[in-house]
């Protein structure tokens, strides 16, 4: 390999010129101004949506406004040649048990997707070089939490051994167990929760490292469920795709397009086209129109949804819960390109270099984040970190003996001098965070790090409008605003106030996250309405519909 030299802070994040794992669109555009379904928006889901509908044989066109299809699953050399950095999700576990690739419904992993899933699988380093370490082998991850309480292994094991007898009686696509006790579990704060189930603070906080990657607060109540994303974790691993997280949406849009389907990149919604109280296409930023002879679907975030149709279609309530509706706390990402892996110090003097680790000095810490959040006051110590090195169990990510870092956190979007105050001062907030990292992996030195791409929280949202607030997963998963609530009260089926509009993404239930579920939901919705099922669909070779 030819000699890498340190590269600058690349300061814009705009993100226009990305190469990234992606389905090339028509320069010149399709051919057709008309089709049966016009979704707005290729995340994803809605890239799920899309490929439903068009192996049910109906006409789709799918527009997005960036370069490249995929929202938050997008795989780029950011850093510099040669290094795949994922700019937002990395670990697509949810979607593991969803129908789309359960049961290969799309057949996307005849596509060239294909996923990996590293051992260890999550890592916890503390300040005193105390960790612990969870394995695919669960007798591993119990010498692990004996190390520091053998009540709270057993503890652990018997929660693992609840979490399978639930998963393996579940129906459909959902691995939520569905007792008294972990609903009520559930409700509380993950804060509360895990003091209540383990004695020892480095378990504790393990449990709250790993589980809090929803960006909400595990101070939060109904965050019950981030000690039931752990024994996810040790059940079903934390899955990555081969080559990148764009390798996902590369699949959808080849499943889309050999059914027929059209992808059109560089074509931003600016507004839908209503006739007689209807929906019945979309109009681009260049004044391009598309028409949908059924129905338009949209996954463009809901607060910006509503400024593309006149007010009083949508209702005055559904205005007023919109307008509720509240971010989560805002995330940033920093990206690096490094000759060597992490290699975090043990407390016995070794080391290792684990795929994932989060880092978080005790449970107590995450109290902080709501008042820093709310005050939009920047708090750097011990700031809890998720770490993600997926070329460890990716080598395909970088050149041989090379890797891929990111660094990910919550940190206030709205500063006290404003959000576009983050302009100013990301390079020295990254930098003070990577240092702050780089003790518990002393090895990194200056000449490790070969290039660097730095997202503040304004980057996260100019890169995708669908991250309001830098919300990754669109809004947050507060009671307010989960289950029926969301989008809306009243709302929550996919369908929207306007006739011939649908909604799928992040905006809609279950939320965001690599899940899968908004996408097929909404199209078994779609399909229904349409005189389709995605039973229908999946059977066979599609027929196109008249």
């Amino acid at each position: 390999m030819a000699t890498i030299s340190r590269r600058l802070f690349l300061q814009g994040a705009a993100l226009g010129s990305l190469t990234a794992n992606a389905v090339a669109s028509a320069k010149t555009g399709p051919r057709e101004s008309t089709f049966d379904f016009v979704v707005a928006g290729a995340g994803h889901n809605s890239l799920i949506t899309a490929a439903y509908l068009s192996k049910a044989g109906f006409s789709v066109l799918v527009l997005e406004g960036r370069p490249t299809i995929g929202g938050g699953c997008k795989t780029a050399e950011v850093c510099m040649p040669d290094f795949k950095s994922d700019l937002c999700s990395s670990v697509h576990g949810f979607i593991q048990s969803s129908p789309v690739l359960r049961d290969n419904e799309l057949g996307l992993l005849d596509y060239g997707l294909e996923y990996l899933d590293p051992d260890p699988i999550m890592h916890t380093s503390f300040a005193d070089r105390e960790s612990i370490t969870m394995w695919h082998d669960i007798d591993r991850t119990y010498e692990e939490y004996a190390k520091y309480s053998k009540s709270d292994a057993d503890t652990f094991r018997r929660l693992v051994t609840e979490y399978k007898t639930y998963n393996a009686a579940k129906s459909g696509g959902s691995d939520i167990p569905n007792s008294s006790v972990w609903r009520r579990r559930f409700a509380m704060s993950g804060y509360n929760l895990v003091n209540e189930t383990f004695e020892s603070n480095y378990i504790r906080s393990f449990h709250l490292a790993t589980g809090r990657f929803s960006s909400v607060p595990g101070s939060h109540p109904n965050t019950g469920n981030q000690l039931f994303s752990s024994l996810r974790h040790q059940v079903k691993g934390r899955p990555i795709p081969k080559g990148g997280s764009g390798m996902l949406p590369t699949a959808l849009g080849r499943v889309i397009e050999a059914n027929g389907g059209v992808i059109q990149t560089n074509m931003p919604v600016e507004q839908l086209i209503i006739e007689k109280g209807k929906c019945v296409g979309v109009e681009c930023t260049d004044g391009t129109q598309y028409r949908a002879r059924k129905s338009v679907v949209s996954t463009i975030h809901i607060k910006h949804l509503m400024n593309m149709a006149p007010t009083n279609l949508w209702g005055d309530d559904f205005v007023e819960n919109v307008r509720l509706i509240q971010p989560e706390h805002a995330m940033f990402a920093f990206h690096y390109a490094l000759s060597e892996a992490p290699k975090f110090e043990l407390a016995d003097g070794s080391t290792i270099s684990p795929a994932e680790s989060a880092l978080l000095s005790s449970p107590e810490r995450i109290l902080l984040a709501d008042y820093e959040h709310a005050t939009g006051k920047l708090n750097l110590d011990d700031l809890p970190l998720q770490v993600v090195c997926p070329s460890i169990g990716d080598p395909t990510r970088a050149p041989a003996g090379h890797h891929t870092l990111k660094l990910l956190g919550n940190l206030p979007y709205a500063l006290e001098e404003g959000p576009q105050h983050w302009d100013n001062i990301k390079a020295d907030v990254a930098r003070k965070v990577f240092d702050n990292f780089r003790t518990f992996c002393p090895n990194l030195t200056e000449d490790k790090i070969l290039g660097e791409f730095i997202m503040s929280p304004i980057d996260i949202e100019r890169m995708n409008p669908a991250m309001w607030r830098a919300s990754v997963h669109a809004f947050s998963y507060g009671a307010a605003h989960s289950g029926d609530m969301r989008p809306v009260p009243g709302w929550s089926e996919y369908r929207m106030p306007i006739p011939g509009l649908y909604q799928t993404g992040s905006c809609t239930a279950p939320g965001g996250s690599v899940r899968g579920a908004p996408g097929r939901n909404a199209a078994a919705v779609i399909l229904q309405d349409h005189g389709s099922s995605i039973e229908e669909a999946v059977s066979g070779p599609a027929q196109v519909r008249l």
